[in-house]
């Protein structure tokens, strides 16, 4: 099943400039998903992030990868549609090339385990089949008016 970028909004409150996917080209409900986010050089974080040296901030390379936990995870349980994944950790993440104006971000997503709301996660960015940054994600789902 692909998720394209307009159906998003189903899944997460995000919007511009905050909304780090693209769209979701594969998911399968509590195992896996895949994102994409195109990387261009109209970004809005370019200018002020190494200027003369475009490079995409880790911590929205993160972000991005936590969005597409955030849409699998309510993907995987309609019941929880309009609630909100809320970080509850990052572990063992690792930076291992930049990501720069260009790059297509394949943000790959597996469940290691689903306890009532809390959820773990393997993530992984790539690009061109490299690695980029990898890690460890733990997240919470919460009702959003609490």
């Amino acid at each position: 099943m692909v998720i394209e970028h307009h159906e998003l909004y189903k899944y997460i409150p995000h919007r511009h400039p905050f909304l780090l996917v693209d769209r979701i080209v594969e998911i399968e409900s509590f195992k896996r998903a895949v994102g994409i986010k195109n990387v261009t050089g109209s970004e809005y974080f370019f200018p002020g992030h190494f200027p003369g040296l475009p490079i995409m901030p880790g911590v929205l390379i993160i972000e991005a990868l936590a969005q597409t936990a955030a849409i699998l995870s309510i993907y995987s349980t309609p019941e929880n549609e309009g609630s909100i994944l809320y970080f509850a950790g990052i572990d063992k993440v690792r930076f291992k090339k930049p990501v720069v104006p260009g790059d297509v971000l394949r943000l790959n997503i597996n469940v290691d385990k689903v306890k009532k709301r809390l959820w773990k996660v393997k993530a992984q960015a790539m690009v061109d089949g490299e690695i980029v940054c990898a890690g460890d994600m733990t997240a919470m789902i919460s009702p959003r008016d609490k």
